[in-house]
């Protein structure tokens, strides 16, 4: 297939500039990808979608301030964009700099950090903060959030709530699972009351989901790397569903890659742990563990709107994502949501 495939118009206004004024406040788009049917709705009906005994999974990842600002010893002005901490001294990131910095140099970010520059592979640079803090500690006071760069506005303190998760607990995402975005402590309680049973894996979403496709066919592309964790809680959960007939919903993309990634190919059968996974959905995937999806609008030929592509089928996406232009669905990260039934 070609990147093109996935390719859609989408006038730039539709793009989400901030969020709802109320979490739950979002448009829903339910798409019936069996019976080729779509319904326009709100996200505050989304329990009437639901039965007691699914299973919903939430992403618990938590945004760190990553991006810094600074200079190079040469005096020239540079953007950090942390990718991953590595440990209590090291992180893993992107460089924006009129020149590229090389190995061995020195970067001062925020006024207040030497940073090494240790080494480069491909587009990210390993640095060593020079500080008695920890990364994770440098990163909380001097670090800014990094908002999409599709939201062409600087960070206000309301982004510092509305682009977390309300139960985001496991700090390690350079992007928000944008799905459960939608979620405030009012639904999470009305759905466990009505026997929805809520389960979690992390999965640290790194600055690779913004990353275009920019190869021609999409085999040829190459997935970031992302950390996961699979709780043992999280597969009894599952598994005990199953037998009871219960349907497994997976809260955002990122749950799902994580789900799909310590799945076997052989049964569907979850092993609980850490990995680090490069997993790439595109049509013809078979899906082992999650049988609905909600989501937001993805961008045009991302990884994402492949993912969704595979799990509902390209035209039903290609002609709910033009329905969805036509109705002004709010897309990407503060936009409007979708719950996908997967095809069989």
């Amino acid at each position: 297939m070609k990147t093109q495939d996935f390719d859609f118009y989408l006038p730039a206004e539709l793009i989400a500039q901030f969020p709802a004024e109320q979490r739950t406040g979002s448009r829903l788009l339910y798409l019936d990808s069996n019976n080729n049917q779509w319904q326009d709705t709100l996200f505050s009906n989304l329990p009437s979608f639901l039965h007691a005994g699914d299973v919903m999974v939430f992403n618990d990842t938590r945004v760190i301030k990553a991006r810094l600002f600074g200079k190079k010893d040469s005096g020239g002005k540079v953007e950090v964009m942390v990718e991953r901490i590595l440990d209590d001294r090291h992180v893993l990131a992107a460089i924006r700099a009129s020149h590229a910095p090389k190995p061995d140099s020195t970067l001062l970010l925020a006024d207040a950090i030497p940073a090494t520059v240790i080494a480069r592979e491909q587009e990210f640079y390993t640095l060593r903060f020079e500080h008695e803090k920890t990364t994770a500690e440098l990163l909380e006071c001097y670090g800014q959030l990094p908002l999409p760069p599709y939201i062409a506005r600087p960070v206000t303190a309301a982004d510092e709530a509305r682009y977390q998760t309300i139960y985001a607990r496991n700090a390690g995402a350079v992007a928000a699972p944008t799905a459960g975005l939608h979620f405030d402590a009012a639904m999470m309680d009305r759905l466990r009351a009505m026997g929805i049973i809520i389960a979690y894996v992390t999965l640290h979403v790194g600055a690779g989901t913004f990353q275009p496709v920019r190869v021609e066919n999409i085999a040829d592309h190459t997935m970031h790397n992302e950390t996961y964790h699979i709780p043992q809680a999280t597969v009894d959960t599952i598994r005990q569903a199953r037998l009871s007939g219960g349907r497994i919903l997976a809260v955002g993309t990122t749950s799902l890659r994580a789900l799909e990634s310590c799945a076997s190919s052989q049964d569907g059968r979850l092993i609980a742990g850490y990995g680090d996974t490069r997993i790439f959905i595109t049509p013809g995937y078979r899906f082992q563990v999650v049988e609905r999806l909600l989501t937001n609008f993805h961008l045009p030929c991302s990884t994402l709107l492949m993912l969704v592509s595979a799990f509902a089928g390209m035209e039903n996406i290609r002609l709910a994502y033009r329905h969805a232009v036509t109705e002004r669905y709010r897309f990407f990260s503060y936009g409007d949501a979708m719950l996908i039934e997967r095809k069989s």
